[in-house]
């Protein structure tokens, strides 16, 4: 149908907004074990020199990265990866099924930044704005 194919000019845009959107929740779960906010959320503020405190800049650090759209793809890379490693760690040693571990969060995690990391960081990006600025001189 014709509607379907004119929505692929949109994917650029649709892109940046997934990673957006995937950035800014990822950078929660940092900013919860770094600062306790928000209060109330858990596992709350943890210690710094920690394995969860190594989780939490990741998070943080990754998180606004791929929000803003800076170094988008090694940063998407790396939050793949922790998110893989995330997962079998905490939730597959506990059952195959991510329904059943409370995986899925991790394991969509996972290809979500596999893919953009794949894709780029499409609209509204940093990265976008220096090749385009590249592009031109």
């Amino acid at each position: 149908m014709k509607i379907f194919n004119s929505a692929s000019r949109y994917a650029p845009h649709l892109l940046g907004i997934l990673r957006i959107m995937a950035g800014l929740l990822f950078l929660q779960h940092g900013l919860v074990k770094l600062f306790g906010f928000p209060e109330g959320a858990m596992p709350g503020k943890v210690p710094l020199m920690g394995l969860m405190g190594v989780a939490g800049i990741i998070e943080t650090v990754g998180g606004i990265l791929i929000a803003i759209g800076l170094f988008t793809r090694p940063a998407a890379f790396i939050a793949a990866g922790f998110c893989a490693v995330a997962y079998w760690m905490a939730h597959g040693s506990q059952g195959f099924f991510p329904i059943l571990n409370q995986g899925e969060l991790a394991a969509l995690y996972t290809f979500v930044f596999l893919y953009i990391f794949a894709a780029g960081p499409g609209a509204f990006s940093i990265d976008g704005m220096w090749e385009q600025r590249i592009a031109r001189d």
